[in-house]
């Protein structure tokens, strides 16, 4: 089953050792300083992440945007080419704010309660917010409101990143896909899990524990509210395409949220994940059966596109009200005063979310003191120690806001909500 591990844990990188090429692509701003320096220090963490596990890097990316203008810098390493702000990429866990913000604009159209239970019915109808039936009956669920899941507050097992009894160790999702990596995942199947084997974390309201299960089950509520109010049947996708990012929304962007099994390509052009096996082995994949992480992890765009979501939906100028940004950001569970609904804080980055998945790491964040918004994207995953990679991603950002004057790393234990 090594080979299984190999395959499944969540990115992928390079093939020899140091040896190093860069290059840099810039945006909107003139000032070919300031260019400079971004592209000096993408470069220099790159080269320090290769050095530190002697193993390629391909790609090093960050896109931030300031009141002063926006730059782009990509860094790869021997063997690869840089990546534009306009190349599409799986941003995982970046999705979790996606369906936060779908919850949060279907209470603002009065469609749910936010402090509802997940058994209580669709206001206006007598359609529950979860089915009723043998597979969906999981310990504490009658317990458990829409914002516990979007806090991580519910005590959901996540059957998608913990192992479950009689899959040698891996998880639900992890398991099934290597036997069948076209398999259709489903919300019902995956909650089954927990009710087959009793599976929980803690009584809802008492703890945080971080649950991809968790948002597969909001997902599934904002499919049976948005089906409800349409008179026919819609998914979460459709919801979003409709009233989030889609060319009717607020604020237009080119991104997807696939929920078919057979849906496992990227738009050109793109950039393929890479698990670090060892200083000399690299599993890349570039398409891949999504339909696991609906609602948790399925999203994929670019890093312009990612920057200008963050930022407008952060600042209250996008599907959100200002009211509804700030529950976002401050509907915090009693055991995690960091993370919102779909978002987390963290000092001197400001609010966002990151994210891990089949070789690509991501950050996106948007700090409300200083106006600063950034996209950071690292094009593999380290198998051994997810570590060094997740800290590639975090350090750019700091070092980045540091040069352009602004607030750095400060002295504290990094957050991973992946």
């Amino acid at each position: 089953m090594k080979k299984l591990h190999s395959l499944l844990v969540v990115s992928l990188m390079a093939l020899m050792v140091f040896n190093v090429f860069s290059c840099k692509k810039k945006t909107t701003d003139p000032d070919a300083t300031t260019q400079g320096i971004i592209d000096q220090t993408v470069q220099s963490t790159r080269v320090g992440v290769e050095t530190e596990l002697g193993k390629i890097i391909p790609t090093l990316n960050i896109f931030i945007q300031t009141p002063n203008g926006s730059w782009y810098s990509s860094s790869a390493g021997t063997g690869y080419q840089p990546i534009t702000a306009d190349t599409y990429f799986r941003f995982a866990s970046n999705t979790k704010n996606f369906t936060a913000t779908s919850v949060l604009n279907m209470m603002e159209d009065g469609w749910l309660d936010l402090d509802a239970l997940i058994t209580d019915t669709i206001p206006g109808s007598d359609i529950p917010y979860v089915p009723v039936s043998a597979e969906w009956n999981f310990p504490y669920k009658g317990q458990i409101t829409i914002k516990m899941l979007l806090n991580h507050s519910a005590g959901v097992y996540d059957v998608d990143n913990d192992s479950v009894p009689g899959y040698q160790g891996y998880s639900y999702t992890q398991y099934t896909q290597y036997f069948e990596p076209n398999h259709q995942f489903t919300a019902t199947e995956m909650v089954n899990q927990l009710v087959i084997h009793n599976l929980y974390y803690f009584i809802p309201g008492t703890g945080k524990h971080y649950s991809n299960t968790g948002y597969a089950i909001a997902g599934e509520i904002v499919e049976r509210v948005y089906s409800f109010h349409a008179g026919t049947p819609k998914t979460l996708t459709d919801y979003m395409y409709d009233y989030i990012y889609g060319p009717g929304t607020t604020v237009p962007l080119s991104m997807h949220f696939p929920y078919l099994a057979s849906d496992q390509d990227l738009p050109a052009p793109y950039s393929c994940g890479h698990i670090l096996l060892d200083g000399t082995n690299v599993n890349e994949i570039c398409s891949y059966n999504m339909s696991a992480q609906v609602a948790e992890g399925n999203g994929y765009s670019t890093m312009r596109n990612l920057n200008t979501w963050i930022r407008t939906n952060l600042k209250g100028e996008n599907v959100l009200t200002p009211a509804s940004v700030e529950l976002m950001k401050n509907s915090v569970s009693v055991a995690d005063p960091t993370y919102g609904l779909g978002c987390f804080y963290k000092q001197n980055l400001g609010y966002g979310h990151n994210g891990a998945r089949i070789g690509n790491l991501t950050m996106m964040f948007y700090d409300p003191l200083t106006d600063v918004s950034f996209v950071t994207y690292i094009s593999a995953i380290n198998e051994e120690d997810i570590t060094p990679t997740f800290f590639a991603i975090s350090d750019l950002a700091y070092a980045v806001r540091a040069a352009l004057g602004y607030p750095g790393k400060p002295d504290l234990k990094p957050i991973i909500n992946l």
